[in-house]
């Protein structure tokens, strides 16, 4: 569970993601088109991946993949990110913690 928080807090948007997942190319297509450059960490292709994998599932991320972060605070998989965005809160927040200029 430390891994996960360490690494969600490094950078202003993380997202945990595995290559074969389409809802992970979704969400990180989403916040590359706004310009954000968020770290992604690929569970499948990491040495740890299943770990972190069940560290996120214990974080009440279900479906594991995507796990978005912003701000260190996990934000929740791709139903919730798409929720923020469709309320107009999601660019607000990535303003708020740097990852956003405009």
């Amino acid at each position: 569970m430390e891994v996960v928080t360490k690494m969600a807090s490094e950078r202003p948007v993380v997202i945990f993601s595995k290559t074969s997942c389409c809802m992970c190319h979704s969400i990180k297509t989403l916040f590359s088109d706004f310009g954000v450059n968020p770290a992604v960490y690929e569970l499948d292709e990491m040495q740890r991946g299943r770990e972190i994998e069940q560290a996120l599932s214990r974080l009440g991320c279900n479906p594991t993949v995507p796990a978005v972060f912003i701000g260190g605070d996990f934000v929740g998989g791709a139903n919730e990110v798409m929720n923020l965005h469709l309320q107009r809160s999601l660019i607000p927040m990535l303003k708020r913690v740097g990852a956003l200029w405009v």
